[in-house]
């Protein structure tokens, strides 16, 4: 019988002993870190001597500012290629969801648009197709039914406007008074 699962409490010390372990590891690299920080900060900012004249101190603080310039510049070119190197990787990331397909699109906008205006929008200005769809059509000629004659034969209501009303003549009496 092989027992290839370890028990509970086997588990448990291997557990505990990792991260023992883990922890001085931790501890280690702190302290590793404080130290280089130290080293740096002793090979780079050498103890700060005040001098005692006036010309010294003045020359002193043109020193600083210059190392101060310098320090700005390495930080602005610094910033630059961290924002160039966010700015690509925000480019990737858009070329990967377009390469997966899986981007919302948009709400598209009813437009009119003539079968004309349709065919110069996707030939170009270079081609000038003019399409007159009603020139296809088929040509029917419509029979004329004689009630119809009849309703189109009664003419413009605004031609004889006072027969229609039935006011009988009292609209030129309206008309004079106004």
């Amino acid at each position: 019988m092989s027992d290839k699962r370890l028990s509970s409490s086997k588990k448990h010390s291997l557990k505990s002993m990792m991260l023992l372990v883990a922890k001085d590891l931790l501890e280690a690299e702190e302290i590793e870190k404080k130290e280089e920080r130290k080293r740096y900060m002793e090979e780079h900012c050498p103890p700060l001597s005040y001098p005692g004249s006036k010309q010294e101190l003045q020359e002193l603080c043109k020193e600083l500012h210059a190392k101060v310039d310098v320090v700005d510049e390495e930080r602005y070119i610094l910033e630059h290629k961290a924002i160039m190197v966010v700015n690509e990787v925000k480019d990737l990331n858009i070329k990967i969801v377009d390469l997966k397909g899986k981007f919302k699109k948009p709400p598209l906008k009813k437009v009119r648009m003539s079968a004309d205006a349709m065919l110069q929008a996707l030939l170009g200005s270079k081609h000038k197709v003019s399409m007159d769809l009603r020139a296809n059509l088929k040509q029917v000629k419509k029979e004329v039914k004689e009630e119809d004659k009849e309703l189109r034969d009664v003419g413009d209501w605004r031609k004889n406007i006072e027969d229609k009303a039935g006011m009988g003549g009292r609209k030129k009496m309206f008309e004079s008074e106004a």
